[in-house]
């Protein structure tokens, strides 16, 4: 029998209570240019990423929330406390079709008075994305909207349980999310996912699962200083013991956004409220059509 689930992590940012058809061309908050480093931001040189291989050696690696997975010399992986999971495979499926159903994205956006879109959420470990998620998720409740927050530590304790944190298995972490927020956007949901979703490779892919205007990257801009002085998960005091390895920012680099929709600015002293947060985004949603039909 498994072992009953973890309770989910509370929201951050829970007292906040108020407040493409056309793609628009502004940039909202400061550029984060590709090449160049984003202020505050440490970035880690990218190295080489790892082949894929079908069976991983015996070795251990931990969760965002702390667990630990181990690897087995099959291939397949256990996370503790269950006792054995079969590692996912990505493969082609053959003699397939696409099945059309009478009510389309069109009518549903109709009947919720909104339109479907992603807001992806990208920043190092304790940058508040899921306190962003939390924030905007709640205010635009608050307006009559209908929205879903993909969190990437929660799916990782259900959809995602049986990926590790190796570069082969993050990209398909991103994959999985990516594809499971288009499905809220056709159902004319606003989507919002919050995941480190350190590689621009991987962002970009799930930018191209959607129309353009429909997948609204905001990067929160927060320093390695100030992530590292929060550190709410204790996860950086690890990575600085060596007890993680492959952590997004110490070990790991993490490749901030070149081309964005929206930049969140968080210094030393100097970071915005949750609501302000909020607010910034719901303001882009207004002004490029998202919250009406």
């Amino acid at each position: 029998m498994l072992p009953a689930r973890a309770p989910p992590r509370p929201c951050s940012g829970a007292a906040v209570t108020s407040s493409r058809d056309a793609p628009s061309t502004r940039l909202w908050g400061a550029p984060a240019r590709g090449g160049q480093q984003a202020s505050g931001v440490k970035l880690v040189t990218a190295a080489r990423r790892p082949r894929r291989t079908t069976a991983a050696a015996a070795g251990e690696s931990w969760t965002a929330a702390g667990g630990r997975t181990t690897q087995l010399a099959s291939g397949s992986s256990a996370v503790a406390g269950i006792s054995k999971l079969v590692t996912s495979t990505v493969r082609k499926s053959t003699n397939i079709h696409w099945h059309d159903c009478p009510i389309g994205l069109e009518k549903r956006q109709k009947l919720l008075n909104q339109k479907g879109c992603v807001v992806w959420i990208t920043g190092l470990s304790g940058s508040g994305k899921s306190t962003l998620a939390c924030a905007l998720s709640q205010e635009l409740h608050s307006r009559g909207h209908l929205t879903y927050v993909l969190d990437g530590d929660n799916l990782r304790h259900g959809l995602n349980r049986d990926l590790s944190f190796r570069a082969e298995d993050r990209a398909e972490n991103i994959r999985r999310v990516g594809e499971t927020a288009k499905l809220f956007a056709d159902a004319g949901l606003i989507c919002i996912a919050s995941l480190i979703s350190p590689y621009r490779i991987d962002r970009s892919a799930c930018r191209s699962l959607l129309p353009k205007s429909s997948f609204i990257e905001v990067f929160l801009n927060a320093s390695l200083e100030v992530c590292e002085a929060r550190d709410p998960k204790g996860l950086y005091k690890l990575a600085r013991a060596g007890k993680i390895k492959g952590f997004t920012g110490i070990d790991d680099p993490y490749e901030p956004p070149s081309d964005c929709e929206i930049v969140i600015q968080c210094r030393v002293g100097d970071c915005p409220s949750p609501k302000s947060m909020a607010d910034q985004v719901v303001s882009y949603l207004e002004t490029n059509g998202f919250l009406q039909y």
